[in-house]
C-alpha cells in the first residue's frame, strides 16, 4: 500500500474537527458569522446572479441526513402496526388513543371541537396537545395501529435527524453529527416509546426542537458579537450592544410551550433552558470585555428572554385548552357552579376571577393532586416501576406488551435502553460536566444542562411512582455527550509514533488508536442495537435465546 494512503482519514479528520478550547475575539478579526465558523456546509444556497434564486446544493451533511432518515423511518416503520391486543391498544396506550379519537370525533363541531369529556375516562392528567398529535395520525389511517402510532413514529424520526443536527451544530462536526445520529437510531429506549401511542416521544421531539433553536440562538449572538467587536464599537455603551431582536429564542419558547402542553414536565426545560440562556448571555458579555455585563444581560437579555421563554410558553399552554374552555362537558368545565370546588387550598387567591378561570385552576390543582398522591407510601407500587437512578443505567425494564403465548416461546415488548450506550451513561456525563467546569468548554452545555433538566427535578420526590419511559427526555442529550466524547477519543494519537511515515494500515492504527476505538464502539453499539431487536418488536423468542437478552435480574 502507498505510504500516503492512510493519510487520506486524517486529512478528512482535520477538515471536520477544530480545536476544543474556545478562541477569544480579536481586535483585528474580521466579522465572522456562525453559519461560518460551523461547517461550511450547513444549509449551503448558491444565488445566481442573474436570477436571484437560490439553489439547493447537495452537500456531505445532508447526504449523511438522508442515510439517517432513511434508517431511521425503516426502523420506526416497519411493521409499525405490530402488536395489538386482540386489535386495540396496548399498555398505556390504552389511556390516550381513546382519548385522541375522541378528540378526532368532536371536530364535528368546530367550536369545541378536540375536547376529551367521556366520564369514563375519569380524571384526564395530562394536556391535550400530545393527544391531538394522535388524533392526526387517526384522520388519516383511522382507528387503526397505523393511526394511533404513525404520529410518533414520523417525529421519532425527525427526533433522529434533530439530535444529528445539533450535535453538529455544537461540535462543528459533520462526524460527530454522525456518530450523534447512529446512537441516537440505535438506542432501545427512543425506538420503543417511538413506535408506540404515548405521549413521551411527542415531548421528546419538542424539546430537542427547542434544544436546537437555542443553540441557532446562541450562534447568532456570537456572530452578532463578533460583527460588534470587529466595528470596534464594544465599548460604545457600558452596557454593551443590544442584540436586536432574537427570533431564535422565541422560536425556541414556542417549542418549549408546546413541550408543556404535552406534558407538564416541560416546565423543567423551560426552567433550566431559560437560566441557561440568560448565564450564557452574561458570560458572552464578559468574555467581550463589555464594561458592565450583568446590568447589560439583566437589561438586555433577561426581561426579553422572561418574555420567549416563560410568557408565550404559558400563552400557547392556555391556548392548547381552548377546547376545554369552549366546552360545556369538560373534566372539571363548572366545578364551581355544581359545588365540587371545596376545600381547595388558595380558594381566597382566585375567588374574584370569572368561573370558567377558577375551574380551569381547580382542574390543575386535582391533577397535581393526583401526581403528587400517586406515591408509594400511599400504597401505589408498580412492579415495574423504577426510580431516576436505576434510569442512567437502564438497569430496571418496563414491560409494554406480555400476551399469553405457547408454553416455551417469548413475544414481548420490553423498554430497555441499549446496554452499549446507557452502560456509559455516567462516566460520559460526569466527563462533560468535567469538561465544562474545569476546562470552560462550551460545547457541553448543551448535552450537560439538557440532561440535567431531564433527571435532576425527579430526584426532589422519590416517593413518587416512576416509570423508565421518563428517561426518554434523556436520550437525546446522551447520544450527543458520547458523540462528543467519541470525538474527543478519535483524536488521541501517540505522537511518537504518529510523527512516522505510515507505511501500513498496523502502523496507522499503532498511530492513532482513537479511530479504532471509536469504529469498534459504534459496531458494538450497532450490533446490541440489532441483538436486543426482538425484545423491542415483539418478535417471537425460545426460551433459551429470550434468557440469553435478559442481561440483567432487573429486567425481567
Amino acid at each position: 500500500m502507498p505510504a500516503s494512503a492512510p493519510d487520506c482519514p486524517v486529512l478528512l479528520l482535520q477538515l471536520a474537527f477544530v480545536p476544543t478550547t474556545p478562541t477569544p475575539p480579536l481586535a483585528d478579526a474580521p466579522a465572522v458569522s456562525a453559519d461560518q465558523r460551523a461547517t461550511t456546509d450547513v444549509d449551503s444556497r448558491v444565488s445566481t446572479a442573474a436570477s436571484g434564486r437560490h439553489t439547493f446544493t447537495f452537500t456531505r451533511w445532508t447526504g449523511i441526513l438522508v442515510v439517517l432518515g432513511l434508517f431511521g423511518a425503516l426502523s420506526r416503520l416497519l411493521m409499525l402496526q405490530r402488536p395489538t391486543d386482540a386489535g386495540t391498544p396496548v399498555f398505556d396506550e390504552k389511556h390516550y388513543v381513546p382519548q385522541a379519537w375522541q378528540i378526532l370525533q368532536s371536530w364535528s363541531n368546530p367550536l369545541i371541537g378536540g375536547i376529551e369529556d367521556n366520564p369514563g375516562y375519569g380524571l384526564v392528567v395530562h394536556p391535550p396537545l400530545g393527544k391531538q398529535f394522535e388524533a392526526l395520525g387517526m384522520a388519516v389511517f383511522g382507528y387503526t395501529p397505523w393511526g394511533w402510532r404513525i404520529m410518533s413514529a414520523l417525529l421519532a424520526v425527525m427526533t433522529i435527524l434533530l439530535i444529528a443536527t445539533i450535535a453538529r451544530r455544537v461540535s462543528k462536526s459533520d462526524l460527530i453529527g454522525l456518530f450523534a445520529g447512529i446512537i441516537a437510531l440505535c438506542d432501545g429506549i427512543l425506538f420503543v416509546t417511538g413506535r408506540s401511542a404515548m405521549l413521551d416521544h411527542f415531548q421528546v421531539f419538542l424539546v430537542c426542537l427547542a434544544t436546537y433553536f437555542a443553540v441557532r440562538d446562541a450562534e447568532q449572538m456570537e456572530a452578532r458579537f463578533q460583527h460588534v467587536w470587529a466595528a470596534d464599537r464594544i465599548h460604545d455603551f457600558a452596557l454593551g450592544p443590544r442584540m436586536g431582536y432574537r427570533w431564535w429564542r422565541f422560536a425556541a419558547g414556542v417549542a418549549l410551550g408546546l413541550s408543556l402542553s404535552v406534558k407538564w414536565n416541560g416546565l423543567y426545560y423551560m426552567a433550566f433552558f431559560g437560566v441557561t440562556i440568560v448565564a450564557v448571555d452574561y458570560f458572552r458579555r464578559r468574555r467581550f470585555g463589555v464594561r458592565r455585563p450583568l446590568l447589560g444581560t439583566a437589561f438586555f437579555d433577561a426581561l426579553p428572554s422572561f418574555f420567549s421563554i416563560v410568557i408565550v410558553p404559558a400563552i400557547l399552554y392556555v391556548v392548547s385548552w381552548r377546547a376545554w374552555f369552549a366546552s360545556e362537558t369538560g373534566v372539571f368545565r363548572h366545578a364551581v357552579e355544581s359545588e365540587q370546588y371545596t376545600n381547595t387550598t388558595g380558594d381566597w387567591f382566585w375567588s374574584f376571577l370569572p368561573d370558567a378561570l377558577q375551574n380551569f385552576i381547580y382542574y390543575h390543582v386535582s391533577v397535581m393532586r393526583f401526581h403528587t398522591e400517586l406515591t408509594n407510601s400511599n400504597g401505589h407500587h408498580h412492579n415495574w416501576e423504577s426510580k431516576p437512578w436505576s434510569w442512567l443505567v437502564s438497569s430496571r425494564s418496563l414491560m409494554y406488551y406480555n400476551p399469553s403465548s405457547d408454553e416455551g416461546i417469548h413475544k414481548v415488548i420490553l423498554l430497555v435502553g441499549t446496554p452499549a450506550i446507557w452502560w456509559f451513561c455516567v462516566p460520559v456525563m460526569l466527563w462533560g460536566l468535567w469538561c465544562l467546569i474545569v476546562h470552560k468548554d462550551r460545547r457541553w452545555v448543551v448535552p450537560v444542562i439538557g440532561f440535567a433538566a431531564g433527571f435532576l427535578p425527579w430526584l426532589v420526590n422519590l416517593d413518587r411512582q416512576m416509570y423508565l419511559f421518563y428517561a426518554a427526555n434523556l436520550a437525546p442529550f446522551l447520544a450527543i455527550a458520547l458523540a462528543m466524547a467519541l470525538g474527543q477519543l478519535l483524536r488521541w494519537q501517540r505522537p511518537d509514533v504518529a510523527a512516522q511515515p505510515h507505511s501500513s494500515p498496523k502502523t496507522f492504527v499503532k498511530a492513532r488508536p482513537g479511530q479504532l476505538l471509536v469504529v469498534i464502539y459504534l459496531m458494538l453499539v450497532v450490533w446490541n442495537f440489532l441483538y436486543f431487536l426482538p425484545i423491542y418488536t415483539a418478535t417471537p423468542l425460545s426460551d433459551f435465546a429470550f434468557d440469553m437478552r435478559m442481561w440483567l435480574p432487573s429486567w425481567r
